[in-house]
């Protein structure tokens, strides 16, 4: 017979304590909004959770749900639900990090002015530090996509005005 319901809540529960703020930075990234980001985390935890036993089988089970997140993510597009990006990041560093903030606001601006597939691509090159083959299964398609889609971001990021003003203060990118 399956496993007792609460071994099963349990071991959830430790997931998400330890899964939760990658997902959040990597759904926030996508979303350019936190409370939104927190939305597509919670959607993609609620699917997780609806299928346990296969998601803690599988080989890692952070991938698993961070795929679930990204189809998410897609699937908001597909719906044409309008996504509203912020032009101020919501939390502050501690201690005198105003030039950080600057910084990582005109990044995130320029972000959310890249295409759903380029920003994906992106987030999970640069930001989750994925090879090109983990982020292609992550996004469902070929490493030349990925290749491709990073290219394309990055060159629109490196094009973008706000990112351009902030090299010609002499910020580090």
């Amino acid at each position: 017979m399956g496993e007792p319901k609460r071994d099963r809540d349990r071991e959830f529960q430790e997931f998400v304590a330890t899964a939760w703020p990658r997902l959040l930075r990597t759904a926030f990234l996508l979303a350019g909004e936190r409370h939104t980001g927190e939305d597509l985390v919670q959607q993609a935890l609620e699917r997780a959770y609806a299928a346990w036993g296969r998601v803690r089988r599988a080989d890692d089970p952070a991938a698993y749900v961070r795929r679930i997140l990204f189809n998410e993510h897609a699937r908001r597009f597909r719906r044409r639900v309008p996504e509203q990006l912020v032009a101020a990041v919501p939390d502050r560093p501690a201690g005198d990090g105003y030039g950080r903030l600057d910084t990582r606001g005109a990044l995130l601006r320029a972000l959310g002015t890249l295409p759903p597939r380029q920003r994906q691509a992106v987030v999970l090159r640069y930001w989750e530090d994925l090879s090109e083959t983990q982020a292609a299964a992550v996004m469902g398609c070929s490493v030349g996509t990925v290749k491709s889609q990073t290219a394309k971001g990055v060159a629109k990021l490196r094009a973008s005005s706000a990112l351009v003003d902030l090299e010609s203060i002499g910020e580090t990118l």
